[in-house]
């Protein structure tokens, strides 16, 4: 087994039928904050000790959360109100709202030039919606809205090659943004299996691992787009995350609610662990080596410790 479940958080309960988004983890506090979507709230953890600590309103059908350690900032996208919340973990009273696109979503961020970068999920019903927002942090405005091929899906940062990635869901395909060139896409990374939803990063090996609707994870050579491998995953999954040290992922699939765990050397599923129908997010804790799965039917954080 790699994956122990070591408790479970009880989180607020939700205001009216539904549940979670993306979460990420402040490595200093210990602090995890997760979109509690339906609730409008982000909720708080604390890694430490395992328990809920409070949670942040007003963050209309908020989407998902994102860590800067570096700039010390947490960031969230308020789908419900098309705008990004910026604040200090230590000052959540400072929280401002900055103004972008059609229903903000997946977000990525250059700390060294303050951007930070919203994509759009947008509405079929409004032409041209498909868009990724630049925010100039310090400037607290949008100041690039360039066009999407089609809605996107979750976009990371890679600094490397100072670069976004952001997946798009048909075309299946992964765009980049050069953040020397914040307004415009530079090229274009088409992926062989239908759905791009799932993003994360090995540093190490410069190598992207995308999870598809099809229920397929693929690992794509950072340098050329090159398809380096693919494994089948248990369903069509939603938010994965990769644990550097033991090189294992894990990918939530919220049907039939489980965790996916691989190891990423052989892209070789090492066990499949259950969680609960509907939790199609997780959060990961690189500091702590925990897995946290949020759960929509019972307003709980699974939270696991991997060996």
């Amino acid at each position: 087994m790699s994956l122990q479940l070591l408790r479970f958080v009880p989180l607020p309960e939700h205001v009216k039928p539904g549940g979670f988004d993306h979460a990420a983890v402040h490595s200093a506090s210990g602090r995890l904050y997760v979109a509690h979507t339906i609730n409008d709230t982000l909720d708080v953890i604390d890694c430490y000790s395992d328990q809920y600590l409070h949670s942040i309103p007003g963050l209309a059908g908020v989407a998902g959360a994102l860590v800067s350690d570096e700039r010390n900032l947490v960031f969230t996208s308020n789908r419900g109100e098309n705008t990004v919340g910026v604040f200090a973990p230590d000052d959540e009273q400072s929280l401002v709202k900055i103004p972008v696109g059609e229903r903000p979503n997946g977000l990525s961020f250059d700390p060294q030039r303050g951007l930070l970068l919203a994509a759009n999920v947008g509405s079929p019903d409004i032409p041209g919606s498909f868009t990724l927002s630049i925010v100039d942090i310090e400037r607290k405005e949008m100041i690039h809205a360039i066009p999407a091929p089609g809605r996107t899906r979750w976009t990371i940062f890679e600094p490397a090659s100072d670069a976004f990635y952001i997946n798009i869901a048909d075309p299946a395909q992964i765009v980049v943004v050069n953040a020397a060139h914040p307004d415009r896409i530079a090229h274009v990374i088409p992926i062989p299996a239908a759905g791009p939803h799932g993003l994360d990063l090995d540093y190490e090996n410069r190598r992207l691992f995308c999870a598809c609707d099809a229920g397929k994870l693929l690992a794509i050579d950072l340098a050329t787009g090159s398809l380096l491998g693919e494994a089948g995953l248990s369903g069509a999954p939603d938010v994965i995350f990769y644990n550097p040290t033991l090189h294992h992922l894990y990918a939530a699939v919220g049907d039939p609610g489980i965790i996916d765990v691989f190891d990423t050397s052989t892209l070789t599923r090492l066990e499949t662990v259950p969680t609960e129908k509907g939790a199609h997010t997780i959060a990961f804790d690189a500091q702590r080596n925990k897995v946290y799965a949020f759960l929509p039917q019972t307003h709980r954080a699974q939270v696991f410790s991997d060996a």
